[in-house]
């Protein structure tokens, strides 16, 4: 299993999320994909699109200037 990080600093909606999906199909299941936001919707839309993936996600830092999410890539992809 290996981590893949992907910084979105500076990026707003929808391109957190966009990105993130692409980056998703890239990885084998079971790896993950550690992401980085500094726009405060990516808080709900990176979960929301986790949800249509059948991936995991997970919050591992949340402050006033950046948003850090962990996704596992699931076993099979819902798309």
């Amino acid at each position: 299993m290996t981590t893949t990080k992907l910084d979105l600093a500076g990026l707003k909606c929808p391109l957190p999320a966009l990105k993130t999906r692409k980056a998703l199909k890239t990885l084998p299941p079971g790896d993950r994909l550690e992401v980085l936001c500094t726009d405060p919707l990516a808080v709900i839309d990176i979960p929301n699109l986790i949800s249509e993936t059948g991936d995991k996600v997970e919050i591992v830092e949340r402050n006033d200037s950046r948003i850090v999410f962990m996704i596992e890539k699931a076993n099979v992809s819902a798309i």
